[in-house]
């Protein structure tokens, strides 16, 4: 398939989506279910796959030699232990990025295809609603991480930890200063970055799912949010604005008016 203008090796093999025809459709099939198992079990042998799926050592072997060419896959040397005697050592085969990107993109295309198809069916709203139901999720586990934090900074830099946990690539730290029309005061806040998004391709389409996760956060923050870019809309990195509170912005105040109140200053004695 084509994705961003670049074609990926599911563009020209069997794998979810292929359109072949005849007795390539049997051999594509089987080697698609290989490559699938490679990314299942991780680095195993010939004679782990041909058994996995029932293929005599000629058919594996044939359908290994394919998926090296097209660069779906690549093969390493095990390890041998010591007390192991004199031998060839076992060849390992494993999944390379081009043969685990060809499946997130097929992934990503049978999801559009369902959202696509609640879409017409029941509407935007339920599309909306189906973002969140799979958010809930990510919130549920994210919030007894996120509620052992007291402050702001803290809480901020637990959601990114546990999105990074979750292979977002997340980072957290002091939003750029942005002075205000009202007061001519810079107001920082915090801010999270997603350097990495799974369903960014999905979210191109429905940014439904970019809007769930934003709402989500700020829950998770007990703080507004607002979503400044997305890799969905084409942008280097997913970033949050995490608005101070003014609950919090009075806090910080009073602290200072009391601390000067308290010093030789700002005494009356």
């Amino acid at each position: 398939m084509v994705s961003g203008g670049k074609a990926t090796p599911a563009g020209n093999h069997a794998y979810p989506g292929s359109a072949v025809s005849g007795s390539a459709i049997s051999e594509r099939g089987t080697r698609g279910q290989v490559a699938r198992l490679i990314l299942e079990l991780g680095p195993s042998t010939a004679a782990t796959l041909g058994g996995r799926l029932g293929l005599t050592p000629a058919a594996i072997r044939r359908h290994l030699d394919n998926l090296i060419a097209e660069g779906m896959i690549e093969t390493r040397t095990a390890r041998t232990p010591a007390n192991r005697g004199r031998g060839r050592p076992a060849k390992l085969f494993v999944i390379t990025d081009a043969g685990r990107s060809a499946f997130e993109h097929a992934y990503d295309d049978l999801a559009t295809s369902a959202l696509r198809f609640i879409a017409q069916t029941a509407g935007p709203q339920a599309v909306a609603e189906f973002a969140r139901q799979q958010v809930s999720e990510l919130e549920r586990r994210y919030a007894p991480i996120v509620a052992t934090s007291e402050d702001l900074s803290s809480r901020v830099q637990a959601l990114a930890e546990a999105l990074s946990a979750d292979g977002y690539a997340a980072s957290a730290g002091p939003a750029p200063a942005v002075s205000t029309v009202q007061t001519g005061v810079a107001g920082n806040g915090e801010q999270v970055c997603q350097h990495h998004c799974p369903v960014a391709h999905v979210a191109a389409e429905f940014p439904q799912l970019c809007e769930a996760e934003t709402e989500a956060f700020g829950r998770l923050l007990g703080t507004p949010v607002q979503r400044l870019a997305t890799i969905a809309h084409g942008d280097g990195i997913c970033t949050t604005h995490v608005t101070c509170t003014e609950r919090t912005e009075r806090m910080e105040r009073t602290d200072r008016v009391t601390t000067n109140e308290s010093s030789p200053e700002g005494s009356d004695i």
